[in-house]
């Protein structure tokens, strides 16, 4: 598979993507929803809640932390993420714009 050109595509169909992308797997996905179920997460909760390792749930915190979904805290040894309401406000508009757009035909057929 080539190169996506994103030159191609507007800003914010690039943005929107990116973050689609950091959602895409399941994982991710689990840590979104305790950090929203919890409001507040400290990484060692996360090993407890979700079963995986230490490394794996680090790697996808990063992922999170890069796209912006996130935002943490080192404190000692310990490091607290939570969700950005910056951009998960933004996630959520874009999302209800591109949502918003599908029109359901009257009769229910579309081709």
């Amino acid at each position: 598979m080539g190169l996506t050109r994103t030159s191609l595509f507007s800003k914010s169909q690039n943005e929107l993507s990116r973050s689609a992308k950091a959602l895409a797997h399941p994982a991710r996905i689990a840590i979104i929803e305790q950090l929203l179920k919890t409001q507040s997460c400290i990484n060692g909760d996360l090993v407890e809640e979700l079963g995986l390792a230490q490394a794996t749930i680090s790697q996808h915190l990063r992922e999170l932390k890069e796209a912006g979904i996130i935002q943490g805290t080192i404190e000692g040894v310990r490091m607290s993420y939570c969700i950005n309401p910056q951009k998960w406000n933004e996630i959520r508009n874009d999302l209800n714009t591109l949502f918003d757009q599908y029109k359901n035909p009257a009769d229910g057929d579309c081709c």
